[in-house]
């Protein structure tokens, strides 16, 4: 028998053993939970993994680590500030506001940039190598065109999760 052969009993088991509790707390006659079951688990069967449908997504992929790149995202022209090794940062402003847009060349930079940050609170506009500064207001409306996770950091021990 095959990994993948054993690897979908198995599936199919837990998803067995997950319905079963349920199975006594239904409104409806008896037998009828029991039925829907066995259907589910048939279709689960019948139905592979990478052909089940993936739930919609709620934002955009995370923009790329360049200022400039995200600053087109946002619809302004950043004036760079910053050109360091670890770090690049410029400032946008428009009519919605003003906010700053920092990108690292490594993830590891972000990281230490946010523990940093931390000790002056604040909120952002995280993704993959970069940071959006910002009024929380602008972040969320800058969500929709960069994706991204919206993180507010509070005065904690460095080296602690930067979403909290």
């Amino acid at each position: 028998m095959g990994y993948a052969t054993r690897s979908r009993r198995a599936t199919v088991l837990l998803a067995g053993l997950l319905v079963l509790p349920l199975a006594g707390c239904s409104d409806e006659p008896d037998g009828a939970t029991d039925k829907k079951a066995a259907a589910r688990q048939t279709a689960e069967k019948r139905t592979p993994a990478k052909q089940q449908p993936r739930p919609a997504a709620t934002a955009p992929a995370p923009a790329p680590a360049n200022v400039e790149k995200i600053g087109a995202l946002t619809g302004c022209t950043p004036e760079v500030r910053i050109q360091a090794k670890e770090l690049r940062e410029g400032v946008c402003t428009t009519a919605q506001g003003s906010w700053t847009v920092t990108t690292f060349p490594e993830e590891k930079f972000k990281t230490i940039w946010l523990d940093s940050a931390r000790m002056y609170g604040g909120t952002y506009l995280v993704g993959p190598r970069w940071a959006v500064g910002g009024k929380p207001e602008l972040l969320d409306t800058l969500r929709t065109k960069l994706g991204g996770e919206v993180v507010r950091l509070r005065d904690a021990a460095p080296g602690s999760s930067p979403s909290s």
